[in-house]
């Protein structure tokens, strides 16, 4: 090793589950690392070009998720464009551009967490790639990380994984659940004389396979998907054409190949119409990691699966809509962030338990604020007590949590 340092919270992942993580860890008193492996911060939400922040509300008026996820929905506004709708509140059963969401400015929302990261003394390592873990009696000890100094150690008293793949679980072994992907593509367009979210001038090109509120329903154009798979004579053909199925190395290339394969297609075809050339129409900023949806998550104590929304948990640590449609509200069971497997390590974001339809719910910025400042929270109070996260006493847990502004059940929000 290289270099050997010690933290009382190492976060693995700067998106925004891991931003979350971070500031509640620090805030609550802990000397806190964010290890992130590019340079910038905020995961999919920012360098993956899907600036939407999905919804806090149910669409009828209730809020539903609060703390640092009401605090980053706002953060995400301060060096850029983009609003909160006014009326949200009285509004029944609502479009989603009528609820409490925003559009926001990728690099603007970078900016202002970066800000806010280190206004509540949280230690940034960018740049550093986490390789692999020590543990010691089922217990996660230090995670080996490299960057330009070399390879090294970090060693922590309590560790989170936000990676978005569950990258400490895997590497210590600790089982996950996995699922397919769609091919997706969002990438930022000049655009001459059109007017968006952004501004003047700006816009993004989306494609993306599959529908992910109604699976299997193919969405990519078909002038795209005829020229891009010819071989796929019926629908089921080119739905398996767009489907990843797991995770590695060699598909990671195959997938972000594919994507920019698509928006050249997809520009070719917009040149030879007529409607626009190179100079009114191009790419300007293409995502700087692969828009997977759903990768690893962990097999946690309890995962939450299909049909369990409107449902009460009695150890919830907060509550989620359903950024697809009014109405359904699911509580997040504290049962989810851990294994009983490995101490020492919490679950945020994508990496917290869940599978089908319920992970789509649970993949979101919402989400990831909101179980992100939960782990920060519950890896503080281990340290503190000398337990590991399933030993906690979940009522404590929970009255922090409502100090902090959240509210954990359906009742509480009038449903």
């Amino acid at each position: 090793m290289d270099f050997n340092v010690q933290y009382d919270v190492a976060v693995v992942g700067g998106g925004i589950a891991g931003v979350a993580a971070a500031i509640q860890a620090a805030r609550s008193g802990k000397k806190t690392v964010l290890i992130e492996k590019t340079i910038l911060l905020g995961g999919l939400a920012t360098s993956g070009l899907i600036y939407v922040y999905l919804p806090l509300c149910d669409g009828n008026g209730h809020q539903t998720t609060f703390g640092l996820c009401e605090e980053l929905i706002r953060n995400s506004l301060i060096y850029g464009p983009g609003d909160i709708p006014e009326n949200w509140k009285n509004e029944k059963n609502a479009p989603e551009a009528k609820r409490f969401l925003c559009r926001f400015s990728p690099a603007s929302f970078m900016l202002s967490m970066e800000e806010l990261l280190l206004d509540s003394g949280v230690d940034l390592w960018l740049d550093t790639l986490a390789c692999a873990v020590e543990t010691k009696d089922a217990k996660m000890t230090a995670v080996i990380v490299e960057n330009e100094s070399g390879r090294g150690r970090i060693d922590a008293r309590c560790f989170i994984d936000a990676s978005g793949s569950s990258i400490l679980a895997r590497r210590a072994n600790v089982p996950c659940l996995t699922e397919d992907n769609y091919l997706s593509l969002w990438a930022m367009m000049y655009a001459l004389g059109k007017e968006s979210e952004l501004g003047k001038n700006l816009t993004f090109e989306i494609h993306t396979g599959a529908a992910l509120s109604t699976p299997n329903t193919i969405w990519l154009r078909k002038d795209l998907s005829e020229k891009l798979f010819p071989e796929a004579r019926t629908d089921r053909e080119l739905l398996e054409a767009l489907t990843y199925h797991g995770l590695s190395g060699k598909k990671v290339s195959r997938f972000v190949q594919d994507t920019h394969r698509i928006l050249r297609e997809s520009l070719k075809i917009e040149y030879a119409s007529g409607r626009s050339d190179r100079t009114g129409y191009f790419p300007l900023k293409l995502p700087l990691m692969p828009q997977f949806r759903k990768t690893y998550c962990f097999d946690g104590d309890y995962v939450l699966a299909d049909d369990q929304n409107n449902r009460h948990f009695e150890d919830s640590i907060g509550m989620l809509p359903d950024w697809r449609k009014s109405g359904p509200v699911w509580e997040v069971p504290f049962r989810t962030l851990y294994n009983r497997q490995m101490g020492g390590l919490l679950a945020a974001g994508r990496c917290t338990a869940a599978a089908g339809d319920a992970w789509e719910i649970t993949r979101v910025i919402p989400s990831a604020a909101m179980t992100g400042q939960v782990a920060g929270l519950a890896a503080s109070m281990s340290i503190d007590q000398g337990k590991e996260p399933w030993e906690l006493d979940v009522a404590d847990l929970q009255n922090r949590l409502r100090k902090l502004g959240f509210k954990l059940h359906l009742g509480e929000i009038g449903l």
